[in-house]
């Protein structure tokens, strides 16, 4: 079996919040309705509210007290309840490095770490529930504020973690936009789909790209309930913003799979987005990979049947599965078939590896991703998985 012994950029790694950190720089008017808290329930499981709505998808995430899942023992976990041990603890005390950014450093170390990717914690659960434009940017502003002190955003050249922009209202997008690059951002999250009945690569949205372009800055799409699906959905009969117990397969597969992030990808090449903005690229963190081959196929035959149609940013120079390659990275899962995508793709060049480290749904240190997923990948593939790949998407600055 693979034994990977280079260096490691891990694209997939989050922090847990403190206890003030949706509340410290949240404006007092803002506090009762949209203000984030964690409850216990009456059944005794820990719970995201927001205001008085009930994140239903985070309860249980944490014990009462506050235990947390063990990072990457999910399938260690699976395979002995299937065993039929009922005594399998699934809670862990948290450990520093998943709260503070020096410890993290430490941990990295441990890990063979160089840089990484840094997700946020609760609030990716929360972020579908800021449903009105003037509430929700004051919560991300005072939540990007709180992430400056703790992680910074671009920690020792290391950590670079992602601060939160909505596109909901262009002017607060803009201004959140030149906040952030003042104070060194290298990477932003965004919610997948569209803005205010908008392509998030509109014309209408150039104001806010021009600035993260100029910079050079990064734009994520990590994995988290896309609420725009929320009116396709009801045609089904499948309401969202459940519990894990009571999702229905059909959520997971398409409010949680890979609809959501191939409807944003897509979006942004057919609307020329890389012709205009050739300094941002994009990634998509937790989604998986398996979905990019047919992705690529279906985006190149549908350029050529619409070739002489109505292209609103312009025709393509070249074909859509070249600018994807060129221009978006993919953190695959490590059950994925990465011999495959590659066979298919004809290329690694945009695929990355992410641990979930401290999740339990990741692989429990990050070089086990070699070895999980990269056997039958070449060394030089390996390498541009584990390691060159992340360099390319976030370049180390001297």
């Amino acid at each position: 079996m693979q034994t990977y012994q280079g260096k490691i950029y891990d694209a997939d790694t989050h922090f847990y919040e403190v206890e003030d950190a949706f509340s410290r720089y949240l404006p007092e008017k803002f506090k009762k309705d949209w203000g984030f808290t964690s409850r216990v329930t009456p059944e005794g499981n820990r719970c995201m509210y927001v205001g008085d709505r009930k994140v239903e998808i985070s309860e249980g995430y944490t014990s009462a007290e506050g235990l947390v899942p063990p990072p990457g023992k999910l399938h260690e976990w699976l395979r002995a309840m299937k065993d039929g041990k009922d005594n399998v603890e699934m809670r862990v005390q948290p450990t520093p490095d998943m709260f503070n950014r020096d410890a993290r450093l430490k941990k990295m170390d441990e890990f063979g770490v160089e840089a990484c990717t840094m997700y946020v914690g609760e609030m990716v659960a929360c972020i579908s529930y800021l449903s009105e434009p003037v509430a929700a940017n004051a919560v991300l502003h005072a939540y990007n504020r709180w992430m400056l002190d703790d992680w910074g955003f671009s920690y020792k050249e290391r950590i670079y973690s992602t601060p939160i922009v909505t596109l909901d209202d262009l002017d607060s997008a803009v201004a959140e936009a030149k906040w952030l690059v003042a104070n060194g951002v290298r990477v932003i999250l965004m919610p997948m789909g569209p803005f205010g009945g908008r392509a998030p690569a509109d014309p209408y949205f150039d104001p806010y790209w021009a600035i993260l372009n100029e910079a050079g800055v990064r734009v994520t799409f990590h994995v988290s309930e896309a609420i725009y699906m929320k009116d396709h959905m009801a045609v089904w009969g499948e309401p969202v913003q459940q519990s894990r117990q009571r999702q229905t397969a059909f959520v997971w597969m398409h409010g949680y799979g890979e609809r959501p992030v191939v409807e944003t990808l897509s979006s942004f090449i057919f609307y020329n987005f890389f012709e205009r903005f050739p300094n941002v690229k994009l990634c998509s963190a937790e989604n998986g990979a398996e979905w990019v081959p047919s992705m690529l196929v279906k985006m190149d035959k549908c350029r050529g049947m619409s070739k002489n149609g109505y292209w609103p940013c312009g025709q393509l120079k070249s074909r859509p599965s070249q600018i994807f390659k060129e221009n978006v990275f993919v953190v695959a899962y490590p059950e994925d078939d990465l011999a495959q995508i590659v066979a298919q793709t004809g290329s690694a060049d945009y695929l990355l590896m992410g641990s979930d480290y401290p999740h339990a749904e990741g692989v429990p240190e990050p070089k086990d991703f070699a070895r999980e997923a990269c056997e039958p990948l070449s060394a030089v593939d390996t390498q541009k998985i584990m390691y060159d790949n992340g360099r390319r998407f976030i370049p180390a600055r001297a």
